[in-house]
């Protein structure tokens, strides 16, 4: 067995030992894909995956929009109290954090091995919830900048 077969399984059982479905199903399925030899679909994983999650994701944030379960009269006063300027000021930081994050994973894959690393100790130690893998990447772009280290 080889070192990637290894690391996904030990993957796998922090995920399952630290209670986080997503990491567990996401190795889950690789592992499966791997076993039924459809590993073939990996390089579309890799190249749309993120595409592909991110747009499940943000659909589902968007989700009250549509259902109506909040006005535009709420969103509206929202968005122009002290709350929701500050949540609008989050979310540019957050974005511009994310692109430094797939610059940083484009230009250096291997560093996804200690963002998963860490994403599980923060699920496992500190019930997190691991849905930021661009926002790490950019957390440690920036602290990478930050003590001029290159990754």
């Amino acid at each position: 067995m080889n070192f990637p077969n290894l690391l996904i399984i030990l993957v796998l059982i922090l995920g399952i030992i630290g209670g986080s479905h997503i990491i567990s199903v996401a190795a889950g399925i690789l592992i499966l894909l791997q076993l039924v030899r459809m590993d073939t679909f990996f390089p579309l994983l890799e190249d749309w995956g993120i595409e592909i999650g991110l747009t499940f994701l943000v659909m589902a944030v968007l989700v009250p929009f549509v259902s109506g379960n909040v006005s535009n009269s709420q969103a509206f006063r929202t968005c122009f109290s002290l709350p929701g300027l500050i949540a609008i000021l989050s979310g540019i930081l957050a974005t511009k954090l994310n692109c430094k994050g797939l610059e940083i994973l484009q230009a250096t894959p291997s560093i996804m091995i200690g963002i998963v690393l860490g994403s599980i100790v923060g699920v496992v130690f500190f019930r997190g919830i691991p849905v930021g893998p661009l926002m790490a990447a950019g957390i440690a772009a920036v602290l990478l900048k930050i003590f001029n280290l290159s990754p």
